[in-house]
């Protein structure tokens, strides 16, 4: 089992930038991928950003704004989010997977944490 903790979240005006971080823990061992999703009231979950081994891949929404990036000693995931827009508003989540990224199998999730983009 892998568990996952994402802690950062909070208010930040349209503009801003804000970081959020993804602990993993227990049987971290071939974890090959791992992603930010975000779901905002009323809409489905969507993916942000994966990244593998080999790939990055940053949905349209996030291109040029957000960067996904992995500190491998602390086994943390990050999400850097710059230019915050009030649509990004939403619950964010990390997940990860066994398998490479291009699969999109994530079976775990984190129980996400909150980002509001207010004025």
């Amino acid at each position: 089992q892998v568990q996952l903790v994402e802690s950062g979240g909070g208010s930040v005006q349209p503009g801003g930038s804000h970081r959020l971080s993804c602990t993993a823990s227990g049987n971290t061992d071939g974890s090959y991928c791992m992603g930010w999703f975000r779901q905002a009231p009323g809409k489905e979950r969507e993916e942000i950003a994966v990244i593998d081994a080999d790939t990055t891949t940053y949905q349209d929404s996030a291109k040029g704004r957000f960067t996904i990036f992995k500190d491998y000693h602390k086994e943390t995931l990050l999400l850097q989010m710059n230019n915050l827009k009030v649509e990004d508003t939403a619950m964010y989540y990390c997940a990860a997977s066994r398998d490479y990224c291009w699969t999109r199998q994530f079976g775990y999730w984190g129980q996400g944490t909150q980002v509001t983009v207010f004025s």
